[in-house]
């Protein structure tokens, strides 16, 4: 396949671009470098694949539908896997335009380039932010998810609803992909699991907001990448699919686990919840397991040894 991946420089989109490659796939990244977190981060991720033959990059901005148009045309691209967004709850509800702006315009504008291209494959992240706090646990994707507490949640369904149309309208193979709490090497530095493991190397105080009662179901990268990678293959129709861990954990066993792996006693700083977070996150997986195969293999302690690992090796020795 050629596959146009938008996002290629991130930490999901830099895990499958080396996935795709070694399989024997051609990858076409796109991403923009945005300034969300240190963009030197992602040259670097860049670096890991830049010169494989079967790899080719452009950057640029997923809004720019004229640019996308002619990156489908150029390169022949038959199949899309987007993953480029501005990522974050918190971040969401401090610049509500610039998450929607992307995120929907940005959707809405791939789309629109894929339907002139005659491109009609396309798997896409979504989140499990969609659901909000649903009552029904685990989550199920045929909840309506109509009750988002951020505008990242919201933008994220409005997403799928715009690529549901382009399935309906121009007949699209659609998989949109609700990721749940992805962790592992290259993790965005925002995140809870990178930035506790670099607040206890430290010997910062970490922060936690509410009790530490709230729960998510966290997914190893492997698992993540491996869903994807199975959507691709098995692309028929419309599917709104989890892609979520082996289990969910509170944060305070979080907490615990990386202390154990980095080998220090965390320091914490206890804050109020904060607006648009939910309490719990989990993942029912058998519709993604019945039809695209996936199960998920790396269980927490074991992800988070892995990742720890990893940052000592490479983040602690730079």
């Amino acid at each position: 396949m050629r596959i146009l991946l938008t996002g290629a420089a991130g930490f999901i989109g830099s895990h499958l671009t080396e996935h795709l490659l070694t399989i024997g796939h051609t990858v076409i990244g796109l991403d923009n470098f945005d300034n969300q977190y240190d963009p030197g981060r992602k040259q670097i991720n860049l670096r890991l694949f830049k010169e494989h033959t079967n790899f080719g990059f452009v950057q640029g901005d997923v809004r720019d539908q004229a640019l996308l148009t002619d990156i489908l045309r150029q390169y022949t691209c038959d199949t899309v896997v987007h993953l480029a967004a501005r990522t974050g709850v918190r971040d969401s509800v401090r610049e509500p335009a610039l998450c929607i702006d992307v995120n929907v315009n940005g959707t809405l504008s791939l789309l629109e380039a894929m339907r002139k291209t005659n491109v009609r494959r396309l798997v896409m992240a979504s989140s499990s932010s969609v659901y909000g706090n649903s009552s029904f646990v685990p989550f199920r994707e045929d909840d309506e998810a109509n009750r988002p507490l951020s505008p990242y949640a919201m933008s994220k369904r409005s997403a799928e609803l715009l690529a549901h149309t382009y399935h309906h309208l121009h007949g699209f193979d659609v998989a949109c992909l609700r990721f749940f709490t992805v962790y592992g090497p290259r993790q965005r530095p925002e995140m809870a699991i990178s930035r506790f493991t670099e607040k206890m190397y430290g010997g910062q105080p970490i922060t936690i907001y509410g009790d530490g009662s709230t729960s998510r179901n966290y997914t190893y990268i492997y698992d993540t990448v491996m869903g994807i990678s199975q959507a691709i293959n098995h692309l028929n129709g419309f599917d709104l699919l989890n892609i979520g861990g082996v289990a969910s954990v509170n944060l305070r066993d979080l907490v615990s686990l990386i202390e154990q792996a980095v080998g220090k006693k965390a320091v914490i700083d206890w804050q109020p919840n904060q607006p648009g977070d939910v309490t719990l996150t989990s993942a029912d997986l058998h519709r993604a397991s019945n039809r695209i195969g996936y199960l998920p293999s790396i269980h927490i302690e074991e992800g988070i040894n892995r990742f720890v690992r990893w940052y000592r090796q490479s983040v602690l020795c730079l």
